[in-house]
């Protein structure tokens, strides 16, 4: 036993002395390259430096810059190649921890897997009991339908906007500062668009815009490009705290089935829109919404938003049902009945259009169901107080509408005026207006009398958008007298240059004359 401590302590002395020999000959040789040598380098220098010439010391000078560039490049590559060293390592690392997290998330991804087997198992009655000893549990009945409607329904969307409201049903309640007037709402939303969002428009034009809501479900925004067509029921969906879906009409959209969708028979699914998926959207709200038919020319409104155009006509708005399917099936979502939906009160249907070559002319079918706006200038930029959005119900809306034409109507006089008018233009242009004119009439003028407008107001700019247009169609070279005698009987039956709307609508047909 003493014999081999001996040898072992002496085979470690002899381990640590190699070491040692080795450390001591490393730091050595750098001694001897960097100091020793180059002491040697220098004086072998001295002794032959003398005797060099002119040429010798140009050649010194460029093998020295040799050397030295030589040195640096060697150093230069060694350095990169550490760098790229642990670089390399720096990855190979990063590589290990993501291919560990990886294979974390396959396992629980495979967890999930066996957990979400056993809750089928579970929902069919057939699982076996679970590892903690507890046996299978049933689900309820309302629950099991409930899954088997989500999962199995035709209609994905509107399922999901079912589930959405049931968990957050929209409901507004109005404070005692949000009961404004229909002219203190059309200021307040005047001074919104321009300080929240930077769009600025005329009190005459959202007064018109109001009263056209009272007056009909459909409008059209008529003018040139950058006037805020899109933007301003943009704004007023914001105002009233709800957003806008805005939908771009298609040149190749031929009938219904574009605008709200069809059932695949293949699929079994119908195939919902975004337009149908917001329209639905509405019969869960309470508050006023509006839905853009964006370029609304570009295809024929008459055949796409044919159903629409249809319905509306009816006076009673319980007949204003849209059919969606024919064989209806107890997982439809539930504000569709018999395969059929009830377009709701609270939404209006606003088309942007251009007339340009690239669109249809729009036909009057659709000019007399619609109230018609045209915006082909911006109101110049005011400085606006800070003003918060409009907390308002649809009912509330309503009602400030049925007030208004409760205390405002258009006077006899006028009503004659607008007779003599009638007559007029049967004689002098072959032209005559129907009854759902003068009702539209009757529903615009007290709204925009409201909204701070005046009675001469409102009947100028539903006799300019409603029948000045179909002048349009007439043979106008030939009616410059009729256009002059025209503009007489305005000045002479409502007051000179009151009309102000018409008087300009029949300037600019004489000049097409």
């Amino acid at each position: 036993m003493a014999q081999f401590a001996e040898y072992y302590v002496n085979f470690l002395w002899m381990w640590l002395q190699n070491i040692w020999y080795f450390i001591k000959t490393f730091f050595y040789l750098f001694y001897k390259l960097f100091i020793e040598d180059t002491i040697a380098y220098c004086e072998n220098l001295g002794a032959h430096a003398s005797a060099f010439d002119f040429w010798g010391w140009v050649c010194l000078i460029i093998v020295s810059a040799c050397n030295i560039a030589l040195v640096f490049f060697i150093l230069y590559r060694l350095f990169q190649l550490i760098r790229r060293y642990i670089f390399f390592r720096a990855k190979e690392v990063e590589k290990d921890k993501l291919m560990e997290e990886v294979a974390r998330l396959r396992e629980q991804a495979d967890q999930m897997v066996q957990e979400k087997s056993k809750i089928f198992a579970l929902k069919l009655g057939q699982g076996a009991s679970l590892e903690s000893g507890v046996g299978p549990a049933k689900l309820s009945a309302t629950d099991e339908k409930d899954e088997e409607v989500k999962t199995n329904s035709r209609f994905t969307k509107l399922i999901n906007i079912d589930n959405k409201y049931d968990r957050n049903p929209h409901a507004v309640y109005m404070r005692d500062e949000d009961l404004l007037s229909l002219s203190q709402i059309v200021k307040r939303f005047v001074n919104f668009s321009a300080s929240q969002l930077k769009l600025y428009y005329t009190e005459e034009t959202v007064r018109r815009f109001f009263a056209g809501l009272a007056t009909s479900k459909i409008m059209i925004l008529e003018g040139i490009s950058g006037t805020g067509k899109t933007s301003l029921p943009y704004a007023m969906g914001k105002f009233f705290n709800n957003a806008t879906p805005i939908i771009s009409v298609q040149p190749s959209w031929r009938d219904r089935a574009e605008l709200i969708g069809y059932f695949n028979e293949f699929t079994k699914k119908f195939n919902e829109t975004d337009f149908l998926a917001s329209l639905y959207e509405v019969s869960f709200r309470e508050d006023p919404n509006f839905i853009v038919l964006d370029e609304m020319n570009l295809a024929r409104i008459e055949y796409y938003f044919a159903d629409f155009l249809s319905i509306m006509e009816m006076p009673d708005v319980a007949e204003w049902k849209i059919d969606l399917i024919a064989a209806p099936r107890y997982d439809d979502p539930k504000n569709i009945v018999y395969g059929k939906y009830l377009v709701p009160q609270n939404v209006w249907f606003i088309g942007t259009a251009n007339n340009d070559d690239s669109t249809f002319t729009i036909t009057d079918k659709v000019y007399d169901r619609a109230v018609t706006l045209e915006l082909n200038t911006k109101a110049d930029y005011f400085d606006a107080p800070l003003t918060e959005s409009y907390n308002c119900s649809f009912s509330y809306l309503d009602s400030l509408f049925e007030k208004a034409h409760n205390e405002f109507s258009v006077s006899p006089k006028t009503i004659q005026n607008i007779m003599d008018f009638d007559l007029f233009i049967r004689e002098k242009f072959k032209i005559s207006f129907g009854n759902r004119i003068l009702k539209q009439l009757n529903l615009f003028v007290p709204v925009y009398m409201a909204c701070g407008g005046s009675e001469l107001g409102g009947v100028d700019f539903i006799i300019a958008s409603k029948i000045l247009r179909k002048f349009n169609a007439l043979n106008l070279p030939f009616l410059t007298k009729e256009l002059d005698e025209l503009k007489v009987f305005f000045d002479e039956k409502f007051g000179a240059g009151v009309m102000t709307y018409c008087l300009d609508y029949v300037s600019e047909l004489r000049k097409l004359s």
